[in-house]
């Protein structure tokens, strides 16, 4: 999914939009809740460790803590800053990479991530989830799928050579790298959701400020000149909603995984 060089760019975006990213992260709290909602509608084991994956700013921890009253709970980002933004005393903080993660094998009982694997390599993020949970441990995953900024990269497309949105895997592709990962897939559910503005300059100002912006391959961009921003905005207006607001879809696949006993 991202080469070595876009993954650093990745987190510099997300050490940036730390400041920013509770304000905006409308998309990300709902997302958190759909996670929850999946451990509803599934049989949840007893857990005396949880492993937070890509925490961000900890919209999960409350969330996890509400479900699972005496676990111990581990936030683990590879943003710092995000990490200084957690919610106090939910938790462990510890930044790492999630495709090197430094912790013994057979270590936590269940592992929540939400929205943070589309930015890793899934073999070696997936991979790594299997080996630190205990056999019969239990993950669920929100991730992204191919339609995410669809209409973005729609209205991108011709008005330059760069790459601006990356290409997001399938269901399929994801239940794929789960199975290959050891993982025996217990659900996997695909849906949709929108962030919303009323003008392009505020929606790209909020995909910003979530540090979401780190898109594309990574390569560096010149700045888009008056008649291409205008081009851009008029192919957006295309999609905008009856309510009035122009939308940002977010393609979202539920994963509720298990490492065999």
């Amino acid at each position: 999914m991202t080469d070595p060089g876009h993954r650093q760019s990745v987190r510099a975006a997300f050490e940036r939009a730390a400041e920013t990213y509770d304000d905006a992260a409308t998309v990300q709290r709902e997302v958190c809740e759909r996670l929850d909602a999946l451990i509803d509608r599934q049989l949840t084991p007893a857990a005396t460790m949880i492993l937070d994956a890509g925490c961000g700013t900890g919209f999960g921890l409350p969330l996890l803590a509400r479900r699972f009253p005496a676990a111990r709970l581990l936030a683990v980002d590879f943003a710092p800053a995000m990490l200084c933004r957690l919610p106090p005393g939910l938790g462990l903080a510890l930044g790492a990479d999630l495709e090197r993660l430094p912790l013994p094998a057979d270590c936590v009982d269940a592992v929540w991530s939400s929205l943070a694997l589309q930015w890793c390599r899934p073999a070696c993020a997936l991979g790594e989830l299997h080996r630190v949970l205990v056999p019969g441990g239990q993950a669920w995953v929100a991730t992204l799928g191919p339609a995410t900024l669809g209409e973005l990269r729609t209205a991108f497309a011709g008005i330059d050579e760069a790459e601006h949105v990356i290409a997001f895997y399938d269901l399929r592709g994801w239940t794929t790298f789960a199975r290959a990962a050891g993982f025996r897939v217990l659900a996997a559910e695909q849906d949709t959701t929108w962030a919303t503005a009323p003008t392009l300059h505020y929606l790209l100002k909020n995909i910003k400020a979530i540090g979401a912006h780190a898109v594309g391959s990574g390569r560096r961009r010149a700045p888009l000149g008056k008649a291409a921003w205008r081009t851009l905005e008029v192919r957006y207006e295309t999609h905008r909603r009856p309510d009035g607001l122009l939308p940002a879809t977010y393609d979202l696949i539920l994963l509720h995984l298990e490492k065999p006993l």
